[in-house]
């Protein structure tokens, strides 16, 4: 397991319980990152506000459009505090300065640090901008956890607006399939949405009539991925977890069933994955306090073997710290809520507001950017009117509308070949859109292209796109895999299951282990395998997700090996 944790960093000391982010002095200030402190912004001149709007631009790139102002705090962290009036002078220079970059500015909490002689109060402030190409701030949740748990509901309850009636009301619009309906029971990837306006407040199917209406109206906005809890359908959900690329992923868990095996299963994926994860126990009105208690030890229990902080949100204070220390993979939030009564609902929708997006730097977005464009299709449709419809991710470049582009791998007389096509239209979100970058997920519409000739996995690049020895179609490839755990016999020459690799999900034959005779659980090795059924487009350095009932091994590609 160790070797494993050292992917993701050091656990830091252990805690049960969130602190408030400012019931004590702060770390020092760092230049990195979307924090910034200031003692106090007191009538600035004329060079020092244009220096402090270069500052406040710099820290809502860091933060991909949200920076958090820590004011009445000096740069070393120490909690000095201001009086109210010089409060009062220091949010209107704030809030000019956000003016000034068409950013708005919500105070999240204020705290009294001295009453001696005088009251002496320090803020913290979110400032939020949505960039100029952009319609609102995007964040991908997966929703996880055990058939049963309430995942669906209390997705209905979050994106309608409305609190179930205690017989599954409120999980109906977010069904795809008929049986989904008659067993209550999440079989496919169905999506809702949650928007928050400039002002913090939601904006979901009670206050919108649309979700063109949501997106037109939220400065942020959540999209939830809704995944099967079901066993049998766990392929489905692993692949919604490599396929949709969520930045987060939410653990479900029933206070009336506690952490089952299921749900033992999905949070190892995340784990494996490398993603973030906050818990949310659900069903609190069905149950005495000490079964709550009871499931709260029980997660604290999966959260210990990898060494996770499992951190109790109790208050509005506690929201904020969850929200604001999520960036950190080792802590995990747990909340405590009620789909029928909206017990602590507030609470969560909150968090979702403050959850920071994943920082990278202003180079590492500029380099994306100006990548080959690289769509990764997970879902395809026939539109009426509109024709073939692709859905994914954009792992790199720029797509426009019009542009010219490929679609493929498809096999033809034995040859990997791609199908030239046309972008038509775009749409993020439900809403309409002439162009989406690096990191985003889209639908496209493409011209002259049937739905029998596509399938998830293909991807759409650029028509001039030249293939190399770091990325190509083939059926083998090489990679560098850790086996998160194994139950049974040793993994050897000729072991099968499934390869996910992005949007690719395809068996696959263990055919070479480099370093050793076989794998067990904490073993790492390079291993060759060879996709049974047809080649895929694959890249030098994606993850690979390799699983076979309990078997789990993540690890990067190496190396393509090509034939000719």
């Amino acid at each position: 397991m160790d070797a494993l944790l050292d992917l993701f960093g050091s656990p830091p000391a252990k805690s049960s319980h969130v602190p408030s982010s400012l019931s004590s002095d702060l770390p020092p200030e760092v230049e990195q990152g979307n924090i910034e402190y200031k003692l106090k912004l007191l009538n600035p001149s004329s060079s020092r506000f244009e220096h402090l709007v270069t500052q406040m631009k710099w820290r809502l790139r860091e933060g991909r459009g949200e920076a958090i102002y820590e004011i009445g705090v000096a740069d070393n962290g120490l909690l000095l505090g201001l009086s109210e009036n010089d409060l009062r002078l220091s949010l209107d220079t704030l809030n000019k300065m956000a003016d000034r970059l068409g950013a708005t500015v919500n105070i999240l909490q204020r705290k009294v640090v001295s009453t001696d002689p005088h009251k002496r109060v320090v803020v913290e402030a979110r400032v939020r901008k949505v960039p100029d190409d952009q319609m609102f701030l995007d964040l991908r949740l997966a929703v996880l956890g055990n058939m049963d748990a309430g995942k669906s509901t209390l997705l209905g309850v979050l994106t309608q607006g409305e609190l179930d009636n205690g017989r599954g009301k409120a999980r109906l619009n977010l069904f795809r399939h008929l049986h989904e309906i008659q067993s209550g029971r999440t079989s496919s990837i169905s999506h809702g949405i949650l928007g928050f306006n400039s002002d913090g407040k939601v904006v979901n199917y009670a206050v919108c009539g649309s979700a063109e209406e949501i997106c037109a109206s939220c400065s942020k906005l959540i999209t939830f991925i809704d995944l099967a809890g079901h066993e049998k359908y766990l392929k489905t959900t692993v692949f919604g977890l490599t396929a949709h690329r969520p930045d987060a992923t939410m653990l479900v868990i029933s206070a009336s069933n506690g952490v089952a095996d299921t749900t033992k299963e999905h949070f190892s994926f995340a784990i494996a994955l490398g993603m973030r994860t906050f818990v949310v126990i659900t069903k609190v009105d069905m149950c005495q306090e000490q079964s709550t208690v009871r499931v709260v030890e029980q997660v604290k229990q999966l959260l210990s073997p990898y060494k996770k902080i499992p951190t109790v949100v109790e208050n509005d204070d506690d929201v904020l710290t969850a929200a604001q220390t999520f960036l950190n993979n080792q802590i995990v939030p747990i909340f405590k809520v009620s789909s029928l009564t909206g017990q602590n609902i507030e609470q969560l929708q909150s968090f979702l507001n403050s959850i920071p997006l994943a920082q990278r730097t202003p180079e590492q977005e500029d380099r994306q950017h100006q990548q080959e464009p690289e769509f990764q299709v997970d879902e395809i449709y026939s539109v009426p009117d509109t024709g073939t419809v692709v859905g994914g991710f954009l792992t790199s470049g720029i797509l426009r509308e019009g542009d010219l582009v490929k679609v493929g791998p498809v096999e033809k007389s034995g040859k990997d070949v791609f199908i030239d096509t046309v972008v038509c239209s775009i749409h993020r979100s439900r809403a309409p859109c002439r162009v989406v970058k690096a990191g985003q997920t889209a639908t496209l519409a493409l011209e002259n292209i049937e739905k029998s000739d596509l399938r998830k996995g293909m991807v759409v690049l650029d028509r001039k796109c030249q293939f190399d020895g770091t990325v190509n179609t083939c059926k083998e490839f090489e990679a560098d895999m850790y086996v998160v755990c194994h139950e049974g016999t040793n993994i050897k020459k000729g072991h099968q299951g499934t390869a996910y690799v992005a949007s690719t999900m395809q068996t696959a034959i263990v055919k070479d282990i480099k370093e050793m005779e076989s794998l067990c659980q904490g073993t790492r090795s390079k291993v060759v395998f060879k996709l049974v059924k047809q080649s895929e487009y694959l890249r030098v350095g994606s993850r690979v997700l390799f699983n076979k009932g309990r078997t789990k091994a993540t690890g990067q590609i190496t190396q393509l090996i090509l034939t000719t």
